[in-house]
C-alpha cells in the first residue's frame, strides 16, 4: 500500500556508507521519516542509526520505482556510487556504470513515481585541475579522472531533466575531501580498504598498515604534496539538511560547493595525525598517482549565502580527533 504524502518522508541511496550514515543520522534527528535504500556492497547495515532499510540495487530499476512509489518521499538524497579515483582509472567502465547508467535508472524511477525533488552527491572531481583557485561553481568542468567524468554525466541528467520537467528540482553538492566522524563516535569510516588519506593515517599509528604512503613530492604546491580542502562530515550532513530545505522553500535548482575555503598539504595531514595520535608512524613517499590534481580548494560563499550554511568543525585537528576516537572505539579494546 502506498504511504500518503509527507513533506518529511525522505529515501537516502547509498545511506549506509560512509557519508549517507551520517546525513540518514541528521535527517533522522531533525524528525525526518527516513528510508535507506543500499545494495550493502560496501556500506553497514549497522551504519543505519535512523529510519527503515531496504536492501536493493539501482541497476534493478523495476525494484526501485516500486520502493519509491509505495515510500512516497517527498525528496530523494542520492549518495549510492563508486568512489576511488585511482580505481576508476583502471576500471573505467565500472564507474559509468555504477555512478551514471545506475543514475539514470534512478532518475527515471523517480519520474515514473512522481518524486520531484533530489539532493545528489558529487564532487569537486568534475573540475580536474582548475585554472583559478578556489575553484567557484561556475568554472569550467574538465574532470581528468573517470570518477569526476561520471559525476560530471550525472549532473547533465539532472540539469537536462530539471529543464525540461518543470516538476522536477535539485541541488547537487559538490564535495571536497570529507574526512571526520560522528563527534559522539556513533558513526565513522569502516571499511575493508580504505583509501582516504586521514584514515589511512590513524590505522597505520593503529599499527592496522605497517606504513602510510604518500603519493607524489614533486607536485607544484610548498611542500610537494597534494593540496586539499578538508570538510568534517559532520558540517557536509548539515548541508545535506540545509539544501533540502532550500528545495523544499521552492527555490530552483542549483550546484553548491561544499568545503571551508582552504586546504592543507598532505604533509599537513601527516602532522596532525601524528600529534593527534601520539605515534610517529611510518611514512613512505612514492610516486604519483594517476589521476589526482595538485590542488583543490574550494569557492564556499555561494552554500554560505544561499543556504546560510553555518559549518562547525573548520579545525583540521578537529577533523582529525574525531576520525581517530571513532578508529579507537572500531578496534578491539585488547587490541588497544
Amino acid at each position: 500500500m502506498n504511504r500518503p504524502f509527507s513533506p518529511t518522508r525522505v529515501v537516502v541511496t547509498g545511506g549506509a556508507g560512509y557519508i549517507g550514515s551520517h546525513v540518514v543520522l541528521a535527517l533522522g534527528e531533525a524528525g525526518y521519516d527516513v528510508l535507506t535504500y543500499d545494495n550493502l556492497s560496501t556500506g553497514n547495515r549497522d551504519a543505519i542509526l535512523s529510519g527503515e532499510l531496504v536492501v536493493g540495487d539501482l541497476a534493478d530499476r523495476d525494484h526501485l520505482t516500486r520502493v519509491l512509489t509505495e515510500f512516497n518521499p517527498a525528496a530523494v538524497l542520492h549518495f549510492a556510487a563508486s568512489i576511488e579515483v585511482g580505481e576508476s582509472v583502471t576500471d573505467p567502465l565500472k564507474y559509468y556504470r555504477n555512478n551514471s547508467a545506475n543514475a539514470l535508472n534512478l532518475l527515471e524511477a523517480l519520474r515514473s513515481s512522481g518524486t520531484g525533488k533530489m539532493i545528489f552527491s558529487s564532487t569537486a572531481a568534475v573540475y580536474g585541475n582548475p585554472v583559478q583557485l578556489p575553484v567557484t561553481e561556475d568554472a569550467p568542468l574538465q574532470p581528468i579522472n573517470p570518477y569526476g567524468a561520471s559525476k560530471m554525466m550525472t549532473e547533465r541528467f539532472l540539469a537536462d531533466l530539471a529543464r525540461a520537467n518543470t516538476d522536477f528540482r535539485y541541488v547537487a553538492l559538490r564535495y571536497f575531501n570529507v574526512a571526520g566522524a560522528d563527534p559522539e563516535a556513533r558513526l565513522g569510516q569502516d571499511y575493508a580498504n580504505p583509501t582516504h588519506l586521514i584514515t589511512r593515517a590513524l590505522k597505520t599509528a593503529l599499527g592496522i598498515f605497517p606504513k602510510l604512503q604518500v603519493f607524489g613530492t614533486d607536485y607544484p604546491t610548498a611542500d610537494g604534496t597534494c593540496i586539499r580542502d578538508y570538510i568534517h562530515v559532520a558540517d557536509l550532513a548539515q548541508a545535506h539538511l540545509d539544501a533540502l530545505n532550500y528545495l523544499t522553500a521552492g527555490h530552483s535548482s542549483t550546484v553548491f560547493n561544499c568545503g571551508y575555503g582552504h586546504g592543507f598539504s598532505v604533509s599537513d595531514v601527516v602532522a596532525v595525525a601524528k600529534k593527534v595520535t601520539g605515534i610517529d608512524f611510518p611514512v613512505e613517499e612514492t610516486a604519483r598517482r594517476e589521476g589526482d590534481p595538485a590542488e583543490l580548494i574550494a569557492g564556499c560563499g555561494k552554500i554560505r549565502k544561499q543556504l546560510d550554511w553555518q559549518p562547525r568543525f573548520d579545525d583540521l585537528e578537529v577533523i582529525l580527533r574525531t576520525a581517530w576516537e571513532w578508529e579507537k572505539k572500531l578496534m578491539r579494546p585488547s587490541t588497544l
